[in-house]
């Protein structure tokens, strides 16, 4: 089973949970065991699985990433200036995979799932969420 989520991000660098609508794709899907995959569309996007438990993590992760990766150095940036939106992206990765079990996602209860915008705002950015069954042999 194969679903898009679309999304909008209002600033250039965030970070967006997206668990809820993962746990609805699953939830639809009726799959007890699998995998999900999740990749983000995208040169300037990523996935990144997270803690939850408020919003200073996310912070921190786009604080820090900033200060690896500051903006306006980069050889791209005499394009478009988003030089460090790519190298971001490129670090931290375009997908994730999760465990499905008995109908849940495999995460722990301080873990979510996250968009990372690293060159928004976007009004039309998407991650592929593919579900994959278990083959019972």
């Amino acid at each position: 089973m194969r679903e898009i989520i679309t999304l909008e991000t209002s600033t250039r660098e965030t970070l967006v949970d997206i668990t809820g609508s993962v746990r609805d794709i699953v939830d639809r899907s009726c799959i007890p065991n699998g995998l999900v995959s999740l990749y983000a569309q995208g040169a300037t996007a990523a996935i990144m699985i997270q803690e939850n438990w408020d919003e200073s993590v996310q912070t921190d992760v786009v604080n820090f990433l900033g200060k690896l990766i500051p903006k306006g150095v980069w050889l791209h940036d005499a394009q478009d200036g988003n030089g460090d939106a790519h190298l971001k992206a490129g670090l931290v990765g375009p997908s994730e995979t999760i465990p499905l079990m008995n109908g849940k996602l495999g995460l722990s209860t301080w873990q979510n799932i996250f968009f990372c915008e690293f060159d928004g705002p976007r009004h039309d950015r998407k991650v592929v969420c593919t579900i994959i069954a278990e083959n019972d042999v």
